[in-house]
């Protein structure tokens, strides 16, 4: 096994059904010390808004989300939202979970080269 670490680029593309493999992913490679780089597209967005995550805490069998996404920022890892999310979705920005970046594709995809694992949910 090699001593450097991975990159993982993971896109979340659903926010009902992808939610949870993001963020247990995200965690999990954290854990294995990867650099991880998360990119919620329009269709992912509305987890992001504050106050989703919280009304996913408690589901059964799974952990908690809120403490996931805090998890994540605080070992390093990246949120990234699509800026097409705030016209696509009807964001407001300020409505946006604090810590989340904000960027557009083309300079995601320049952040995301180099991945050595991507998931999609």
């Amino acid at each position: 096994m090699s001593e450097e670490t991975g990159k993982t680029v993971i896109f979340c593309n659903d926010a009902a059904g992808g939610l949870f493999p993001t963020l247990i992913m995200g965690s999990s490679a954290l854990s294995l010390d990867d650099e991880v780089l998360i990119f919620f597209c329009p269709a992912g967005a509305p987890a992001l808004v504050k106050g989703e995550l919280e009304k996913r805490q408690g589901t059964k069998g799974l952990p908690d989300p809120v403490e996931m996404f805090n998890t994540i920022l605080e070992l390093g890892g990246r949120i990234v939202l699509c800026e097409l999310a705030y016209e696509a979705k009807d964001i407001a920005p300020e409505d946006v979970r604090d810590g989340v970046e904000v960027m557009n594709a083309p300079s995601f995809l320049l952040e995301a080269q180099g991945a050595t694992l991507s998931l999609v949910f």
